[in-house]
């Protein structure tokens, strides 16, 4: 039985081709010809200010927390529905992350929660974009002008996706991108900081240059350069960069055939729904996404556990996603909650994704009538 798993790597064609240039042109550290070049796509296509290449999206999201200046005691908003690095990026500057309920239908942070978790402390709102579906950025924007504090975009499944018409990152003021493997664009590990405030340019390349003023001697601005500021190195090499510069130049013809699997598995699963059995994802009208990903909500833990073990049995890989971070070892001794999470708790015990990667095309209706023959015959 030919095994489909979950999450593959594609690659374009051009990887090595650019990573052997980087070679021949001497250049395998940071900052280089493929770095540039990415940095210039992402301005172009996002509309960001600014934009820096980082190892990571955890390493984005750490370097937004310098520039936001989160410190000891300051309390940053996020859900608990996400990744341990949209919290960890604020625990090590020794803030609190306060964790509040997602939306029902995107599985969103719900806006509607965010104003009453707002205290003195209060110094960053963190909207995370699940599956590439955009929060409600028009609110959380209002919510934080109202307040005077920064909204920070955990992106990082977010690339080339919108909100009314806005590229995801590039809406609050800073903005992190993820190029992960498992993402839609990719380079193994990589990561990218949006930034949409100009008064933050300076400071940027300060954090990403190690916290030195490295930028501004090379602009000829300085006669040397020194340290500054805090920073750290966040740059990936100029051979992750040109591997991400192949993947760049696809991004719309992959975005594309994605769109068309995710359609697939939407369609395939319609009836089910109709009939009560799943909840199939919401995409609201002001959003674009990138099909990130496609996810079931079945009836409960038991029902979502069964479904995986018997996809298994019949060599396809589906997976749950996240444990609710306020409910974690991690989470319940650096953060806090101010309410229940009734919708998270739930959620995280219903949620299983399929697989969705390029290449899966001609074995995508396998896994659809793999799918619907187990639920349409659970017990």
């Amino acid at each position: 039985m030919n095994h489909i798993p979950f999450n593959k790597p594609f690659m374009v064609g051009k990887e090595l081709w650019y990573i052997a240039q980087a070679h021949h042109q001497g250049h395998l550290a940071g900052g280089g010809h493929f770095t540039k070049h990415c940095q210039k796509w992402l301005q172009n296509m996002t509309g960001a200010h600014l934009a820096r290449l980082t190892h990571s999206c955890t390493a984005a999201l750490e370097m937004s927390s310098l520039l936001a200046r989160i410190g000891p005691g300051d309390e940053v908003i996020l859900p608990s529905y996400t990744f341990v690095s949209t919290a960890n990026a604020f625990v090590l500057r020794g803030a609190i992350p306060v964790f509040i309920d997602i939306r029902e239908d995107t599985l969103n942070i719900d806006e509607n929660l965010i104003e009453q978790a707002i205290t003195p402390r209060t110094r960053a709102i963190v909207p995370v974009h699940y599956a590439g579906i955009s929060c409600e950025m028009e609110c959380i924007m209002d919510i934080a002008r109202h307040h005077d504090i920064l909204v920070i975009e955990d992106a990082a499944q977010g690339l080339m996706s919108s909100y009314k018409g806005r590229a995801l990152g590039s809406i609050g003021h800073l903005g992190a991108l993820s190029f992960h493997e498992t993402k839609n664009i990719i380079s193994g590990e990589g990561g990218a900081l949006l930034v949409n405030d100009a008064s933050m340019k300076e400071a940027t390349d300060i954090a990403w240059e190690k916290g030195t003023n490295r930028s501004r001697f090379f602009q000829g601005l300085e006669d040397k350069y020194t340290w500054i500021d805090m920073g750290s190195s966040f740059l990936p090499s100029e051979l992750i960069a040109a591997f991400l510069h192949a993947q760049m130049e696809e991004a719309v013809s992959i975005t594309n055939a994605r769109l068309k699997m995710w359609d697939t598995y939407h369609s395939g699963f319609s009836a089910l729904e109709a009939k009560g059995m799943l909840r199939r994802p919401v995409v609201p009208a002001d959003c674009k996404h990138n099909a990130h990903m496609y996810y079931l909500l079945l009836s409960d833990l038991q029902a979502r556990d069964h479904f995986i073990a018997r996809m298994a049995e019949a060599g396809i890989q589906t997976v749950f996603h996240y444990v609710p971070l306020h409910s974690s070892p991690a989470g319940k001794k650096f953060g806090r909650t101010t309410d229940d999470l009734p919708i998270t708790d739930d959620i995280a015990q219903r949620l299983v994704r399929l697989p969705l990667w390029l290449g899966l095309e001609k074995q995508q209706g396998r896994v659809i009538a793999t799918a619907l023959d187990i639920l349409e015959h659970a017990s």
